[in-house]
């Protein structure tokens, strides 16, 4: 069973973790972030607010990535997650 949504919207896969179990969420995430090529670009769509993924994010790529607020809940929140072009 598909437990991802993804779809092609503004250039950038939407990827909803909503309905993965909430441990597995961030290392479905960082396989993404990893996988993003220079310029590349995802939306997260999840049920909470990510800031503490944006926290985990830095520390492991320090500057290497963008991270925009599209939505932001009460019941969604979608960030859009970049892979900054000069991050190769």
């Amino acid at each position: 069973m598909e437990t991802i949504v993804t779809d092609t919207s503004a250039n950038a896969e939407t990827i909803d973790v909503r309905m993965l179990v909430p441990a597995q969420r961030h290392a479905k995430i960082f396989e993404l972030v990893a996988a993003l090529t220079p310029g590349g670009a995802f939306v997260l769509v999840n049920d909470h607010d990510p800031k503490p993924l944006y926290y985990q994010l830095e520390a492991e790529y320090p500057g290497q990535f963008s991270w925009t607020y599209l939505e932001a809940g009460p019941q969604v929140w979608r960030v859009e997650i970049g892979k900054k072009a000069k991050a190769a």
